[in-house]
């Protein structure tokens, strides 16, 4: 198949809110495919090229420069050999090595092409083929049963190999997909409640609440001495974590799935900031900051798969083998005691709880009412300082905001002037774009060729999770999860919150 033909099965998909329309457009090209170009194709559908790791960033694309072809020719076939030699490319000269292999693939490339590879190449293609969209689409196609294509693209963690043997296997054959130690599972997921009060009633009865760490998910296999070590994502990050590999040798069990997360203490027994653990994540060098890992479930033990247990049952066995590893958690139906929980893990410094329906079977790769999080939301009244141009079915609109916060005596800059503190896109509703788009041009300042550059006059309300520190913006830090509230008419830019305030929350 062409490349230019999957881009264009994207733009349809982008350009509709129809899930069905989705499914059945993703769905006919996937029945064209060739074995081999079906795990690339879900890569880049998915923006999650199956090579994992291409050492690409936002600046070797930007500085990039190539005459674009202007005939469609590329395969994808062609796409994939391209992104193994880049991810290929390392040691000394790999910077140049993957320049050329850039320079390369975009001059062969037509416009559109390289936009959307190079949206690929970063995670951000954002056309509305989500996991779920993208399953549903290969048991169209596969006319395999929907709950069979999932299950088996949840237990074996790959939605590429999962479709390639509903497409070319037989049903047999995708239902024999099963819970393997030593292959990552997609994790299960959590839903939000605003309180634990709240999650409670939405459970129904007696539940599992437990610390929520501020740190990153794992996912630890062990089968005997060999021990592997998974991301949220699913990368392996084995020979990153020795003192994790260390730990999960000392349980005692043989053969064992455990889900928990991981964070690194400071000196007095605090979680220190979230980058911190993700700096460990990234490190490829003797690390500096140990991990510690928390487990709160078990998927299998010693030849027992347990994901269609009960939550009581696998938590029974978590307190055998996890011992002092076990995430803090109490079973409780009372609200009062678990309200006084949830403020017992947040004076920990911890996010927040989770709340698990004590019935609830291991739903791998689902985000179900079965499991809530809840953690307090930060709001923060900050100003637009300039908006980007979207993508996808955003195209033509301005989207991503850029946020300031407020220096009143000019500690990062301008005395009364704004810092940059983050983006984001997020919680903006159709007709918001569109009094976006008619709005901002009207004070703007400059333009570039992304974004619409304004003066700092506009307020707007903005729920956080937190901050972390940021050696990107003058101010030191940057919003997490930032999203939009809405638009505050009623106050004026000197009304912002200030840097000082945002610079407050971080820990130490």
């Amino acid at each position: 198949m062409l490349l230019h033909e999957l881009v264009t099965v994207t733009d349809a998909v982008a350009s509709t809110s129809s899930r069905l329309a989705k499914v059945a457009a993703l769905a006919d090209a996937l029945r064209v495919l060739e074995p081999d170009e079906i795990g690339p194709a879900i890569g880049f559908l998915t923006a999650s090229p199956r090579q994992g790791r291409l050492g690409v960033g936002w600046r070797s694309l930007s500085n990039l420069t190539a005459a674009h072809a202007a005939e469609p020719t590329l395969s994808i076939r062609d796409v994939d050999e391209a992104l193994d030699r880049l991810a290929g490319a390392d040691g000394a000269g790999s910077v140049a090595t993957r320049s050329a292999i850039l320079t390369a693939l975009a001059g062969a490339a037509t416009a559109e092409e390289w936009d959307f590879l190079a949206r690929v190449m970063l995670g951000e293609l954002r056309t509305g083929a989500l996991e779920g969209v993208l399953l549903d689409a290969v048991a169209k196609a596969s006319g395999r049963e929907a709950p069979t294509v999932r299950r088996a693209a949840m237990l074996s963690g790959d939605l590429g190999t999962t479709a390639l043997i509903a497409l070319t296997g037989t049903g047999d054959e995708l239902a024999a997909v099963g819970l393997e130690v030593g292959r990552g599972v997609l994790p299960m997921l959590a839903s939000t409640a605003s309180s634990t009060t709240e999650a409670l009633a939405t459970l129904g009865g007696a539940a599992s609440v437990e610390y929520k760490l501020d740190g990153a998910r794992i996912q630890v296999h062990r089968d005997g001495d060999e021990v592997r070590v998974f991301t949220r994502s699913l990368a392996d990050i084995t020979h990153r974590v020795p003192e994790i590999v260390e730990a999960a040798r000392g349980l005692p069990a043989r053969r064992v799935i455990l889900d928990g997360e991981t964070l690194s203490l400071d000196e007095d027994g605090a979680p220190r900031p979230f980058q911190d653990t993700m700096a460990r994540f990234g490190s490829e060098t003797a690390p500096e900051v140990a991990l510690r890992p928390w487990f709160f479930d078990i998927l299998h033990l010693d030849g027992r798969d347990l994901i269609d247990e009960p939550l009581t049952t696998r938590l029974d066995l978590l307190d055998r083998v996890a011992g002092d590893a076990r995430m803090p958690g109490i079973v409780t139906d009372d609200p009062v005691r678990a309200e006084e929980f949830s403020r017992e893990a947040l004076a920990a410094g911890h996010e927040g709880v989770m709340v698990k329906g004590v019935d609830a079977v291991y739903a791998a790769g689902r985000r179900g009412k079965s499991w809530l999080k809840v953690k307090p939301v930060l709001t923060y009244d900050l100003v637009v300082l300039a908006v980007e141009w979207g993508s996808g079915r955003r195209t033509g609109q301005l989207s991503n905001l850029h946020l300031g916060a407020l220096d009143p005596d000019g500690a990062f800059g301008e005395r009364g002037g704004f810092v940059m503190v983050g983006k984001t896109f997020k919680g903006l509703t159709d007709a918001t774009l569109r009094w976006q788009t008619e709005f901002f041009p009207t004070i703007q300042t400059h333009r570039t060729a992304s974004a619409v550059h304004v003066r700092p006059e506009t307020v707007v309300e903005i729920a956080i999770d937190g901050v972390q520190r940021s050696p990107r913006y003058p101010g030191g830090v940057a919003l997490r999860f930032a999203r939009v509230k809405g638009y505050r008419a009623d106050k004026r830019p000197q009304d912002a919150d200030t840097i000082h305030a945002l610079r407050a929350l971080l820990r130490g």
